[in-house]
């Protein structure tokens, strides 16, 4: 009884130092993905700057001139009078959306090929995290596809999204490869940022899965430079990061042409699989600016919206 009595107080107690340490890792990270995201975030909204649209709302966006066939009841008499043509009032559009984002986070996603580069596991995260930054500042509700917590707007989202993404991230090895097959509801907007180097029918089943209950959605491809033009030569160990084995070239070079055109073909699949289910597709390479990623995904979305409104 008295060693019982004295060792459960130190489980607990080491438990607790683990969390505390845990804790402070991630509040380490948080600050310059955020930072960085937010940067790319106003980026961004510079470039969104004048792309409302018009709707039901209460909130006013401009004054536009009466043509013919007009509703008579939304001319504003006040601003009228100042002119000798009549000016309707329009307000803007105020529907929020829900948009729910899934970063892949599995081994694949760790590689970088050059110290000066980003992995393609924190370009990820910080692409979601800038778009969910613009989302947010637009009045969208963003949340994480596969968490519990509904998605939600205003000040604060972005860092609550940070802190699950960074937890996420601490395990590599148990983070899934393809996102859950999370029931979301009809017409909820889904982002799927990965390497999507997974078997493509492995895709297939979780595009239909969501196309099925009406979620629009858009596949963000992040590879690395060296993914995507395979310029090694001479001998080289290819290492797999997901339990697929090494192989070891002797002339890596000799190999380079059938890997581009297997990544050619892998691509336009998965872009078949995205047209089928009216779905998108782009990719962004790690070398590449981030704004203009995401500046593709906020106009996606407000396209898809306007689109299906």
């Amino acid at each position: 009884m008295a060693i019982g009595t004295t060792t459960q107080p130190n489980e607990a107690l080491l438990v607790r130092d683990r969390q505390k340490a845990e804790a402070a890792a991630v509040a380490e990270r948080l600050p310059p993905l955020l930072l960085a995201a937010e940067r790319i975030a106003a980026t961004v909204e510079q470039g969104v700057h004048g792309r409302r649209r018009t709707g039901p709302g209460e909130v006013f966006w401009q004054y536009r001139p009466y043509y013919p066939g007009d509703e008579l009841k939304r001319l504003d008499w006040r601003a009228s009078a100042k002119t000798d043509r009549l000016y309707l009032r329009q307000l803007e559009w105020s529907a929020s959306q829900s948009v729910y984002l899934w970063c892949d986070l599995s081994p694949s996603m760790s590689y970088g090929s050059r110290r000066d580069l980003p992995t393609k596991s924190a370009r990820a995260q910080v692409l979601a995290l800038a778009l969910s930054s613009v989302l947010a500042r637009a009045g969208e509700r963003v949340g994480l596809l596969g968490h519990p917590e509904p998605p939600s707007a205003g000040r604060g989202v972005t860092e609550r999204l940070a802190e699950r993404l960074f937890i996420d991230a601490r395990d590599p090895a148990k983070a899934p490869s393809v996102p859950p097959q999370a029931g979301l509801p009809a017409h909820a907007h889904a982002l799927i940022i990965s390497d999507f180097l997974s078997p493509i029918d492995d895709w297939q089943g979780v595009i239909a899965g969501f196309a099925t209950r009406n979620v629009h959605g858009h596949l963000l491809q992040v590879l690395d430079p060296a993914e995507q033009s395979m310029p090694f030569t001479g001998r080289v160990r290819f290492q797999g990061m997901e339990r697929e084995g090494d192989v070891l070239m002797s002339r890596a070079e000799g190999i380079r042409q059938q890997y581009l055109e297997r990544l050619t073909a892998h691509q336009q699949s998965l872009r078949d699989l995205a047209r089928h289910a009216g779905w998108s597709m782009t990719v962004h390479v790690t070398d590449g600016p981030a704004a203009t990623s995401v500046l593709q995904l906020y106009q996606w979305l407000a396209a898809d919206r306007g689109m299906r409104r």
